[in-house]
């Protein structure tokens, strides 16, 4: 009998560990670095945790976590209530969509379907801020912030691989 209650616990520890990654990396991007002009260009990891996970383990990630997570976001970052949650189900729904597509591709075509989505993800946030400000801003800080984005990924989503082979495939 308590055998299987600690199954229960460790599976239930272990079906967390997604949104665990995401939240961890949404409080870790919000970090002050202190550094002039990083707070438009720093990476969007949340972006990079939803996308992978979105791949893997749609099942513990899904649509409506990506909305709560955004609209946290929202709320603690004082962005407007609803950019985050709108690009985080967009992304979350075009990456269920070409699922299949991405796991029996190679590193490079997922990389290259995150460049994709990265870049997309950029011009939504940078249209929803011109559409909120009621005015044309520069586009530079979301480009540069999409490029650092893309260029973190390998790193992040080797360390997402290694927690999904420690966490979730052990059972």
């Amino acid at each position: 009998m308590m055998g299987g209650f600690w199954h229960k616990l460790d599976q239930a520890g272990r079906n967390v560990a997604p949104l665990s990654t995401v939240l961890v990396l949404m409080l870790v991007g919000m970090v002050p670095l202190h550094l002039p002009g990083w707070g438009p260009v720093a990476p969007q990891l949340v972006l990079m945790a939803l996308f992978y996970w979105a791949i893997h383990r749609p099942d513990l990630v899904r649509p409506s976590l990506a909305f709560l997570i955004g609209l946290l976001q929202d709320l603690l970052t004082g962005m407007p209530l609803g950019v985050n949650p709108l690009v985080y189900v967009l992304v979350y729904l075009v990456v269920l969509s070409q699922r299949r597509f991405f796991l029996i591709g190679s590193f490079g075509m997922l990389w290259l379907g995150f460049a994709l989505i990265a870049a997309g993800a950029s011009a939504v946030y940078w249209i929803a801020v011109c559409v909120l400000n009621m005015s044309l801003v520069q586009a530079g800080p979301a480009a540069a912030q999409a490029i650092l984005t893309i260029a973190l990924f390998p790193i992040f989503s080797w360390i997402f691989m290694r927690l999904h082979r420690a966490f979730l495939l052990e059972a």
